[in-house]
């Protein structure tokens, strides 16, 4: 696919239009001005690096976070080409620079795979940038021009020295400073996003040196992985028992190119991922839904001649019978002058044509494979006949949970004190530890738009648990039944009763595993709920300090110091209270402090890197205990427990 005498020149460049409408309308372009935004830019002008990797130019990519927020990226590419367009009488580079729709990804000869569809990457920052550097190494020169806000400050020019640190014979550098007036919100990258976003596109690009400096916090690291996507699925396998060898797919057809790995282990959740030219596809698209469909069939196939065995019975495997414990990488290249996304972000591929390609590709393969290795075939027919037993046992469980009525709402739990708010997105629940606790919190909120649903003890560990072990929990049917939204292959998330949820236990290590219980059973059962941002945890104060008629509320022993240092120097008799429980503060301080919107702390829970939110859950509610003890060895002496 990659072809090293295509020209990379000025004639390469095609032009379509100006910036203007970019600042107007950023969102159209990056999809958010929030900080996904920052890190969405960041991402553009490193895939301009990983284009020239994909077609076999560059070799080492540098990136730097500044201290002063300049974010910063180095490759050892062809380098952006300098030369004046003939049409336009202007420097390609100013060109690719300012305007949008501009570059060689229009021009089959100069990128065969790319990962910028529409070729408004470096321009679209550009014009979101308070200030742009770019620097350019071709032909033994140095070339650079500098940006405010998408205006050029002068020509393309020849310098004798780099200031952005650009050591390589030849490539390109850029920095840039993200615009305060279009991220309002803050111009600070995510760092962790981004680990996990570089790391990510390290594993698809073999072969490839990536360095990263974040100047701020000092952190250094460099990720090279010659293993390709079979690197990525053991990282996301990591912690987990696995029942066979990967197995690996990889086919050229023309223009296009797939690679597939598939490995099963032992848990009951699906982990796949899908790429076409390094982008993420979170949404899915034509190369999954042919992947899960030739896989499905594949195995059903192979079911059949096992029938003897008694292996199948008379149920066909389902697709969520099939991707239990199945962890895959689907991975495609292509041209991007035929790429076809839905949505500007690129995140849901829409070619028809690669849906078939990939579905036969993966099904001739997988008929073959279980052929010759029979072994690692009636492994994995072992865990989904396993599986399809488990889903058969849920559905009854779930319809006999329906035939009464209460998952569809008509008998909320008797112990849910609801609010009178009917909008959802003006009603919180709070799910507290304990009826004592449930007792005050009832009396201390607002039912105007609080409900209350306390929680008996120590709900079920849900990591490896089927839906019918779910439902026959109380506690979590309540939960269930109190959301309203339904559970499993039947979630309806419109119906939604609450879009605050918030869970209030006690500040001691007991608190702690019940909020570690119920994070498992929403990542795992109801992930909607966090990936919406509806999740949260209530800080209440782990202080009570009196100082005369005066008193002051401490959240850490860091606030305690501060408040305590303060106020020592007014009052010499100050009555310091710790509290243990939520039970200790009467219904007056537990709004006070933990319920009411205009004081509370509340931190939402989010996930920044499902990759490994997956393995930690894994790790610490599964079964494997060696991963976890090993985990609690390493990290005791980070624990403060209150003995």
């Amino acid at each position: 696919m990659i072809d090293k005498k295509s020209s990379y020149s000025g004639e390469s460049i095609v032009v379509l239009e100006g910036l203007e409408p970019v600042r107007k309308r950023p969102a159209m372009y990056i999809g958010t001005t929030s900080q996904y935004g920052v890190n969405h830019c960041l991402n553009e002008i490193i895939d301009n690096s990983i284009d020239e990797a994909l077609a076999g130019f560059c070799r080492n990519i540098e990136i730097r976070i500044e201290d002063n927020n300049y974010l910063t990226v180095l490759d050892d590419g062809r380098g952006i080409p300098v030369d004046k367009v003939p049409k336009y009488n202007i420097s390609a580079l100013e060109i690719v620079m300012t305007k949008l729709h501009a570059g060689g990804k229009f021009n089959a000869g100069a990128y065969k795979v790319s990962g910028g569809l529409h070729g408004v990457g470096a321009s679209v920052v550009n014009a979101l940038s308070a200030h742009l550097i770019v620097e350019v190494r071709r032909d033994g020169k140095l070339y650079r021009q500098e940006y405010k806000k998408g205006t050029p400050l002068y020509p393309v020019k020849v310098v004798e020295e780099s200031i952005l640190g650009f050591n390589f014979p030849q490539g390109t550098a850029t920095s840039f400073l993200p615009d305060p007036e279009i991220f309002k919100e803050t111009i600070e990258l995510n760092y962790n996003i981004f680990k996990k976003q570089i790391k990510e596109r390290a594993y698809l690009i073999k072969n490839v040196f990536f360095r990263i400096f974040n100047k701020k916090t000092g952190d250094k690291f460099a990720l090279f992985f010659d293993g390709g996507i079979l690197s990525l699925l053991r990282d996301l396998n990591r912690g987990k028992k696995v029942l066979h060898e990967p197995i690996y797919i990889q086919k050229q057809q023309g223009d296009k190119e797939l690679e597939v790995a598939i490995q099963y282990n032992d848990s009951i959740n699906e982990n796949i991922h899908s790429f076409v030219n390094v982008i993420n596809t979170h949404e899915g698209g034509t190369h999954l839904t042919g992947f899960k469909t030739a896989i499905t069939r594949a195995i059903n196939n192979y079911a059949k001649k096992e029938l003897v065995n008694g292996k199948n019975g008379e149920e066909t495997f389902t697709g969520d019978d099939v991707k239990e414990g199945l962890t895959a990488i689907v991975y495609v290249k292509m041209p991007s002058t035929n790429l076809q996304f839905e949505g500007q972000t690129k995140t849901k591929l829409g070619n028809s044509e690669v849906q078939t390609f990939v579905q036969q590709t993966v099904f001739e393969y997988l008929e073959t494979y279980f052929e010759e290795n029979p072994k690692t075939a009636k492994e994995i027919l072992g865990k989904i006949y396993l599986a399809q037993k488990a889903r058969l046992a849920a559905k009854a469980a779930k319809e006999a949970v329906l035939r009464k009525g209460a998952l569809e709402g008509a008998t909320l739990p008797g112990k849910l004190a609801d609010c009178q708010e009917k909008d959802p997105s003006l009603s919180e629940l709070f799910l507290v530890e304990g009826n004592s606790a449930g007792g005050t919190a009832k009396q201390g909120r607002d039912r105007k738009f609080q409900a209350i649903l306390p929680l008996r003890g120590k709900v079920l560990n849900t990591e490896r648990a089927y839906l019918d072990k779910v439902l026959s929990f109380k506690e979590l049917k309540d939960l269930v039944v109190a959301l309203g939204m339904g559970i499993g292959e039947n979630v309806d998330y419109k119906k939604l009763r609450y879009h605050k949820i918030i869970i209030m236990t006690d500040a001691d290590v007991d608190g702690e595993h019940i909020r570690t219980l119920l994070l498992t059973f929403f990542f795992r059962h109801l992930p909607d709920i966090i990936q919406k941002g509806h999740l949260y945890i209530a800080q209440p104060p782990l202080y009570k300090i009196q100082a005369g008629k005066t008193i002051h509320y401490a959240y850490s022993d860091e606030e305690k110091d501060k408040v305590v240092s303060s106020l020592s120097q007014q009052y010499n008799n100050l009555i310091i209270q710790r509290y243990k429980g939520l039970g200790e503060m009467n219904p007056e301080q537990l709004w006070e402090t933990t319920m009411n919107p205009e004081n509370r702390v509340l931190k939402q829970v989010t996930i920044a890197d499902a990759q490994e939110a997956d393995y930690v859950f894994s790790m610490l509610m599964g079964d494997d205990v060696p991963p976890r003890k090993k985990f609690i060895i390493t990290h005791a002496k980070m624990a403060n427990l209150d003995l």
